[in-house]
This record gives C-alpha cells, structure tokens and sequence, in this order.
C-alpha cells in the first residue's frame, strides 16, 4: 500500500543518482570553494555604492569599480567550474533545484557584467544606475546563494561520504 510520504518512482530514479561532484580536488568540489568570491565581493560593491553616496568621497568610485571587476571574473570562473559539474554529473542535471541556481547565477553574472561596464564607462552614472545594478546584483547573489545551498543541503550535490562514515 502506498502511503502519502512514499516518494513516486520518478523522485526515487532522481533520487537514485549519483551527485558526487566531477570537478574537486582532494574531493573538495571546487565549486563550492571558489563561489564565495563573487558573492563577497558583489555584497561588497553594495557596501561600496552607500558609501559613496553617503561620503561622496572618489576613492569608492575606484573601490567599487575593481570589487566589480573582481565580482565578475571570479564569477565567471566559478560559473565555468558549475556548468561543468552541471553537464558532466547527470545526478545533478537531472535536480530542477540544479537549474534554477544556475538561471540566477547566470542572472547574477549578467548583472555584475553590466554594473562593471557601467562604472568602466560611465563612473558618473554610479549613483543611480550602479547602485541600483548592485541593489540587484545582491537580490540575484541571495537567489543563486539559495538554490546553492538547497543542493547541498537537501540533495547532498557534490558531498563525498566514504563507506566509513
């Protein structure tokens, strides 16, 4: 008899599937390890952008256009090391919380793109335009920081337990 909290045998086969991560080193995911970049350092630029509308004070300008810069690179890095666990590890392509982390991480990294060409251009246009851009770059840090956490934490995405423990 099947009983409300039976998962259906499409959750089971998902469920089934290997999520150890592909790309790791001493079987830390590198994933995990290198997205803490980006989202400290688009947080940052938030920080950044108050304070110079605060202060009004040029040294922010230039602060904020490098943690941008830094934000973004170090983001595009470890959204090429994510889409790589996401095309090779099919126990993870296969997690529709995979995806949806993925779609606000790409929306992140288009947003901190756009902030640091912004402030590449047109440092003047910070205040609005770039404070707004890092208002939103930090919704889309939390949003990916998320879903990133729930593949972790609830579906064990590139945790390697040995038969020991």
């Amino acid at each position: 008899m099947k009983t409300s909290n039976d998962p259906s045998p499409v959750i089971r086969r998902v469920a089934e599937q290997d999520v150890s991560s592909a790309v790791a080193i001493a079987g830390h995911p590198v994933h995990a390890m290198a997205v803490h970049f980006p989202i400290a350092l688009a947080i940052a630029v938030l920080g950044i952008d108050l304070t110079y509308w605060w202060s009004g004070d040029e040294f922010w300008l230039r602060a904020g256009l490098w943690a941008a810069g830094a934000a973004f690179v170090t983001g595009v890095t470890a959204g090429l090391v994510g889409t790589a666990e996401l095309l090779l590890v099919p126990g993870i392509r296969s997690r529709a919380a995979s995806w949806t982390h993925a779609i606000a991480a790409m929306m992140f990294l288009s947003i901190i793109g756009m902030n640091w060409t912004v402030r590449l251009l047109e440092p003047e246009a910070v205040i609005p335009l770039g404070l707004a851009l890092s208002g939103l770059g930090a919704v889309f840090t939390g949003l990916a920081g998320y879903h990133g956490g729930k593949l972790i934490l609830h579906h064990g995405v590139g945790i390697m337990v040995s038969d020991q423990e």
